[in-house]
């Protein structure tokens, strides 16, 4: 058990919220960082069980998904074959509701079908009827969304061409968007009324800007996986519950009709530590799965 005062618990996890790095939590607040580190994995784990039961039963028009790139432990090229699965290159799935923003699922691991199609079935589970879809051109959505969600859905894809100069350089050596000289739109699934992921695209900055992890030629990279996931979904939660979004001018929770109000630091850490005791029976595969880490990796 943590036994840090609950301000001082408040303090560090707004911290966390606002991407501030480990070390600079521990300077400010004179708490030791594998305290901060400790505590801001237990609130994450329980972020993402409070994910699982409030973001359920939504009725959203349109969803776009997209996929943020990050590493774990190491550059890829520097991955042990023994490690491939747990370290080098993740991503983390968004599954967003353009009317509310309000990012509904979410997955971190490697990009590949398995994880894809664990990602769109999460989505389903998550949502009522047949939204409109919004997909890049990532060739395993196209059988997961149409296994997941039927013929009857509405998917579509936006595919980008870059500049043949940007093409040499892959998401871990790019540190600025790539010129788009092209872009074609493409109806797989029903009559899509509108094919963007641009507001997906854009939380993925959001993202960048809040969880320190995920800024570039810094050495705050995630060092573990399950630390990685638990900061994700740390940061997951505090975006629906907690952030005011100046466009829709409430949180997307609220938007969604899930809270009447916008939840503070103090709500959102007192829930997430209420669900995250850990259940002594429940075996490291199936804690994985819970917080959506995939085990084993593309081959």
């Amino acid at each position: 058990m943590n036994n840090l005062p609950r301000d001082k618990q408040i303090e560090i996890i707004a911290a966390l919220s606002e991407g501030m790095s480990i070390r600079a939590i521990e300077r400010l607040t004179g708490v030791h960082r594998d305290t901060i580190m400790r505590l801001g994995a237990r609130v994450g784990r329980g972020c993402a069980e409070l994910h699982d039961r409030m973001m359920v039963g939504l009725r959203v028009p349109r969803i776009e998904c997209d996929e943020l790139w990050q590493y774990v432990g190491c550059k890829q090229k520097n991955v042990k074959r023994k490690d491939l699965a747990v370290r080098g290159d993740q991503y983390t799935f968004i599954g967003l509701a353009s009317s509310t923003r309000a990012i509904i699922a979410y997955r971190t691991g490697k990009r590949d079908s398995e994880n894809t199609d664990l990602f769109i079935h999460d989505l389903r589970e998550r949502v009522l009827g047949t939204p409109e879809i919004s997909t890049d051109g990532f060739h395993p959505y196209r059988p997961a969304i149409r296994d997941a969600f039927g013929s009857r859905v509405s998917h579509g894809v936006i595919n980008k061409t870059y500049a043949v100069t940007d093409l040499r350089k892959d998401a871990a050596h790019r540190y600025s968007p790539a010129a788009v000289v092209a872009v074609e739109r493409e109806a797989v699934i029903g009559l899509p009324t509108q094919i963007s992921t641009s507001y997906a695209e854009r939380s993925n900055l959001s993202i960048r800007m809040s969880a320190r992890r995920f800024a570039r030629l810094t050495n705050a990279f995630s060092k573990k996986l399950e630390n990685h996931a638990a900061a994700v979904s740390l940061y997951v939660a505090h975006y629906n519950l907690c952030r005011y979004h100046e466009t829709i001018r409430s949180t997307p929770a609220e938007a969604l009709g899930l809270t009447d109000h916008a939840w503070s630091i103090g709500e959102l850490m007192d829930a997430a530590l209420a669900v995250a005791t850990p259940d002594p029976t429940e075996t490291a595969p199936d804690r994985r799965r819970r917080f959506r880490v995939i085990e084993g990796g593309r081959k």
